[in-house]
């Protein structure tokens, strides 16, 4: 009998040792993915490329439209998912890479490098024994609505494909170059749409008695919407409610506007808050516009949920990062939104960020620039934490029990 931790530690080597062989090939179909981005709900292309570069190795099922899933190791019982998101952005590329897109879209966000890295690792996998099933997980629309994650969670392919956990690692300029971030709990923020309309009587500016003033509650309620957080949640868990557009009048100078709008966005940290701070937001600004005699109207647009990595899976993962030789990091926390969330609402997941540098850029642009090209050791390093992943992920499923060799 051996222990799970030895099985793991040998499978650990011997895999690290086959995906050494295969980096070549990925880095240079990172290249031609990068040279032909596609954007969100148009990944058809994509994910049919990566099915070629897999067709030896495992096959796949359409999901979420243009996504795919596949399956390796134990055809039954629970697995581990890894994620590549498909889409690209709707970005010029100024990289200056003999292979930058040119089709007006771009890989500027680094799913180029995801995905080069899982087919690296899916296709090094051949010839090894998994003591637990990975699901290669292709996942359309994490750039914009409607979310791919979101349509995979509800369509029950968790349970399907019997998914225990679900790790990605997602590339940052904001990490240290070789290094990988994989601190437990709060990640992302939830990110909500806010929308207040408010709606009055319109009339002329030299008799403002005989009106009500939408510009003018529409100008005290954006004032009071930094106070109404500060006063709402507690300073020790981020929140942020920034607004993006303030609209009243069509021009004129002497025209008191009948309605007035505000759109904004909302990011909490802690689930709790998501509820409460909209609530709080929606008395405020009903009150205010009420004392100009206008009404207001308040909806909110719910989006992605706070991303909160598994203490457990975080651990673990840190652990077999540093036998890969891979030296950890703070972890990378924001209130940047990923729709990876969606899955950790439904099991304990994992999400890593990769340390990489654009090569002769200073300062470093960051993700969803024009100018951002990760070197190609991204791709190593990517398919290494994604292995660290799996293997920490592996070891919470068969918790402490011995395995017969062979088994």
């Amino acid at each position: 009998m051996i222990s799970t931790s030895a099985r793991l530690a040998d499978l650990a080597t011997h895999w690290n040792g086959a995906l050494e062989r295969e980096l070549p090939a990925a880095r240079h179909l990172r290249r031609e993915l990068h040279a032909d981005p596609r954007l969100s709900g148009q990944e058809h292309a994509a994910t049919e490329r990566l099915i070629r570069a897999l067709s030896d190795r495992l096959s796949f099922e359409s999901a979420a439209d243009a996504g795919a899933i596949g399956r390796l190791g134990p055809a039954s019982g629970p697995t581990v998912a890894l994620r590549a998101e498909l889409d690209a952005l709707p970005v010029g590329e100024q990289s200056g890479a003999p292979f930058a897109s040119t089709n007006g879209a771009m890989h500027a966000c680094g799913h180029d490098v995801h995905q080069a890295a899982l087919v690296a690792l899916l296709r090094a996998a051949e010839g090894i024994e998994l003591p637990v099933g990975l699901i290669a997980l292709l996942q359309p629309r994490e750039e914009s609505y409607p979310s791919g994650a979101l349509d995979l969670v509800q369509a029950g392919m968790l349970e399907r494909f019997e998914i225990a956990h679900v790790v990605a690692a997602h590339v940052h300029p904001g990490v240290q170059e070789g290094a990988v971030a994989a601190g437990a709990g709060f990640i992302n923020a939830a990110a909500d749409e806010i929308e207040i309309r408010i709606d009055g009587r319109g009339g002329h500016a030299a008799y403002p008695h005989e009106a009500d003033d939408t510009v003018a509650a529409l100008a005290h309620i954006a004032l009071a919407i930094p106070e109404v957080v500060r006063r709402t949640v507690n300073p020790l868990r981020p929140a942020m409610i920034s607004i993006g557009t303030m609209t009243a009048g069509e021009g004129a100078a002497n025209v008191l506007p009948a309605s007035a709008l505000i759109l904004a966005t909302m990011r909490t940290t802690a689930p709790g808050d998501r509820a409460v701070l909209f609530g709080a937001v929606e008395r405020m600004a009903q009150r205010v516009a009420e004392s100009f005699g206008a009404r207001a109207v308040v909806r909110r647009t719910e989006g992605e949920p706070a991303l909160i990595n598994d203490a457990h899976l975080a651990t673990g993962a840190s652990t077999w990062l540093a036998r890969l030789g891979i030296e950890g990091a703070e972890p990378m926390r924001s209130l940047g939104a990923d729709d990876f969330s969606y899955y950790g609402e439904r099991v304990p997941s994992l999400m890593m960020f990769a340390g990489v540098r654009t090569v002769d850029r200073e300062p470093q642009p960051g993700l969803h620039h024009p100018g951002f090209l990760p070197d190609e050791g991204a791709v190593d390093l990517v398919a290494r934490a994604l292995m660290a992943g799996y293997i920490a992920a592996a070891e919470q499923i068969l918790g402490d029990g011995d395995y017969a060799a062979g088994a």
